[in-house]
């Protein structure tokens, strides 16, 4: 389970990173990006935060069981 949610997280980091530079390039092209080029950066930062809350909680948490 561990390994797979790292997994996951690195790939939804990636597809952030992808997301951030298309924001960039279409500000950089466009005045007025269209609102869909916002949210190609929001959508993985959805799963972003609650894997990386996860993976650094996981520590305190197994300390505690």
């Amino acid at each position: 389970m561990p390994a797979l949610l790292r997994r996951i997280h690195r790939i939804c980091s990636v597809l952030f990173t992808l997301g951030f530079i298309a924001n960039v390039v279409a500000i950089l092209l466009v005045e007025v990006p269209p609102t869909w080029v916002y949210v190609t950066a929001l959508v993985p930062l959805f799963v972003l935060f609650p894997t990386g809350l996860y993976m650094f909680l996981r520590p305190w948490l197994s300390r505690a069981a």
